[in-house]
């Protein structure tokens, strides 16, 4: 199922696939698209596949985001995940004065109602450098923010509920994230 969704790019898509490492072993995979539909609609995907076995250490994820976004404002938002610890889903909601938020995640359950336009989330950091002053990404798997700093030129740091992610661009483009974990880093790297 992962490599089918992984394989198929819509016509019009803009499409980024990145590698996943951690301790410098190929682990994975992530693909970020975006689709622009007719007139104001754009449609952004992210999946990601992971299996992860050191010794005892076994870890399988495997999850999709799709964001909805019209004229600029995210509408709906889910979250599919399927993980060696069970199955979990997150949903966002724009209602016509609110969003509906239900987070429904491994250790992570959370359930909100936000007021304010969604206008900037993690997906779309795939498709380009955050705009100077961007503050904070809405990150589609909790159903809350990130915080986000700029630090030297071409690098963002995104902070959550002690959460740590690195990304790095080139040119604008993003090229490495540095998830950072306990154990050990996850390493994702834009492919050629």
């Amino acid at each position: 199922m992962a490599v089918a969704a992984q394989a198929a790019k819509p016509a019009g898509a803009e499409v980024r696939r990145y590698g996943i490492e951690v301790a410098g072993i190929r682990v994975g995979t992530m693909t970020a698209t975006r689709q622009a539909a007719s007139g104001p609609d754009v449609t952004y995907s992210l999946v990601s596949d992971v299996k992860v076995n050191f010794l005892l250490y076994h870890l399988k994820i495997y999850y999709q985001v799709t964001n909805h976004f019209r004229n600029g404002q995210l509408l709906r938002s889910t979250v599919e995940a399927h993980t060696n610890q069970g199955d979990f889903s997150s949903k966002t909601e724009w209602k016509g004065d609110h969003y509906d938020i239900v987070a429904d995640q491994y250790k992570h359950h959370y359930k909100a109602t936000e007021t304010s336009p969604i206008r900037y989330a993690v997906t779309t950091m795939f498709f380009g450098e955050p705009p100077a002053g961007q503050a904070r990404a809405f990150a589609e798997y909790f159903g809350d923010y990130f915080a986000l700093s700029q630090g030297k030129v071409g690098s963002w740091r995104a902070v959550r509920d002690g959460r740590e992610d690195e990304y790095q661009y080139t040119n604008g483009q993003l090229v490495t994230i540095i998830k950072k974990n306990p154990l050990k880093n996850f390493i994702i790297r834009l492919e050629k």
